[in-house]
């Protein structure tokens, strides 16, 4: 992280927000005094709310000036001991009474990971500067580039979820708009650099530059772990990693040549979603909430409730015996609203476990197989139809064939690093024809075939179309 700063002044002002005991900033100023061309000055700004941290943060500190000092470099430093967010923010927010600008020239930073709610007082805060954001390290990457001078650059390792997914939406277009992506950097494995902290999602360190139009290629790498000492890396052109066309600004990293022809396969499929008629929901259940009128057993009372523990070798297979999850929920004049009508559909799976083989899985729901009027699927479940109403059954084994498909789901992975499969981001994906996907369910017939010929008659009939 330390050896992607590139800024060159005679001052330089560094902030590391969560510093802890300042092992990032002990790097930065490592990598500084090494270097041919150095400041003649340097100050450190380390936000720490930990108590306890601060004997060795200040350690660290001390020890950086000592170092500076040796290759002649006058060094400055202050701890704030108080949150970085409501200080950011006031900072931020003094307008005209502010008499000289806090920014930086550099901000390092290995922020917090923790979601906040929309009546949190943390999210009242933010909203004071136009903020929308749901997770404490969204918060601090956008404060940090708020603090930054022109030309100041942002490095920062934090969870890869703000790459997709519609809650990091307004983060990615504020962020986006504000600075000059450089470099984006992947740890494949999930839950390795933030395991301490049960982050069930891959991680990136990412390098951006304030204040500076976009340049055409961006640096993408990428390596299992950590420590791997082997990594993949490319330029990609910037209009790859964030497509001009997308809403949703999601943010695609491809660190290889099978990776980008893969992307432009994907990418040229001819139909959204919307325009084969067809949409995808979350399930309307959510348990917790439901309570009252789940049940265990199934009765004359119940329809069927279909968790993603239904799924099995692609198919609903209902009910499931000696399960902690209920099999069924009341059916009454309050519930009515969370039921959909019995026919077929394409379920798929809103969250993998982590470092499983498939970040996308879907199954079909077949009244053939669970007899019903109307059915719940709860909401860990996203469910394809036609515009509220039930799938044509060989439709929807041709649509199952190509979300089951190894293409589809290494395309998926280049912009969703997580364990959250999301409706939005199943809507940003391109889909064959209608006819393609109907030939794939005639061919499939009423049973999920094994992966390798999935994979074969999906690129036999993509080829065709």
């Amino acid at each position: 992280m330390a050896s992607t700063s590139s800024r060159r002044r005679e001052r330089l002002r560094l902030l590391d927000a969560g510093a802890g005991v300042g092992a990032l900033t002990a790097a930065w100023v490592s990598e500084i005094c090494s270097r041919s061309f150095r400041p003649k000055e340097i100050r450190l700004t380390a936000y720490e709310l930990d108590e306890a941290l601060l004997p060795a943060l200040r350690q660290t500190l001390t020890a950086c000036e000592k170092a500076c000092a040796a290759v002649g470099i006058h060094c400055k430093w202050e701890v704030r001991l108080t949150d970085f967010i409501e200080s950011a923010v006031d900072i931020l927010d003094a307008g005209l009474f502010q008499t000289e600008p806090a920014k930086f020239d550099v901000a390092i930073l290995n922020p917090p990971y923790k979601k906040f709610r929309s009546e949190s007082r943390t999210r009242q805060v933010l909203r004071r500067l136009d903020i929308e954001t749901s997770n404490l390290y969204t918060a601090f990457l956008a404060l940090a580039v708020m603090l930054l001078d022109k030309g100041g650059e942002l490095i920062a390792i934090t969870p890869r979820s703000f790459c997709n997914g519609p809650y990091f939406r307004p983060f990615r277009k504020h962020f986006l708009q504000n600075v000059n992506l450089t470099r984006l950097h992947v740890f494949e494995s999930r839950g390795h650099a933030f395991r301490d902290d049960d982050v069930l999602q891959e991680n990136l360190i990412l390098h951006a530059v304030k204040g500076m139009p976009q340049q055409t290629l961006v640096s993408i790498s990428e390596s299992h772990t950590p420590d791997d000492p082997t990594e993949r890396r490319r330029s990609v052109p910037f209009q790859r990693v964030v497509r001009p066309d997308d809403s949703e600004s999601f943010i695609h990293l491809v660190p290889d040549e099978n990776g980008h022809a893969l992307a432009e396969t994907m990418e040229t499929l001819p139909f959204t979603l919307d325009a084969l008629g067809l949409a995808v929901s979350t399930g309307r259940v959510v348990d917790f909430r439901a309570r009252r009128w789940l049940r265990a057993e199934t009765s004359s009372e119940t329809v069927p409730l279909i968790y993603p523990t239904h799924f099995e070798n692609g198919l609903v297979r209902w009910p499931k015996a000696n399960y902690k999850k209920p099999n069924a929920i009341l059916h009454n004049a309050e519930s009515a609203t969370l039921m959909v009508p019995a026919g077929v559909y394409v379920l798929v799976r809103r969250f993998s476990a982590k470092e499983e083989r498939r970040r996308v899985v879907a199954a079909i729901f077949d009244p053939e197989y669970v007899p019903c009027n109307v059915v719940g699927f709860e909401n860990h479940v996203n469910y394809f139809h036609e515009r509220g109403a039930p799938l044509d059954r060989t439709l929807a084994w041709g649509l199952s064939m190509f979300l089951n498909c190894t293409s589809l789901d290494t395309y998926f992975r280049q912009f969703n690093g997580h364990t959250q499969v999301n409706a939005t981001d199943l809507r940003s994906l391109r889909y064959p024809t209608r006819a393609a996907l109907t030939e794939m369910g005639r061919r499939a017939g009423d049973m999920l075939p094994s992966q390798n010929d999935i994979d074969a008659l999906v690129a036999e009939i993509l080829e065709i179309q």
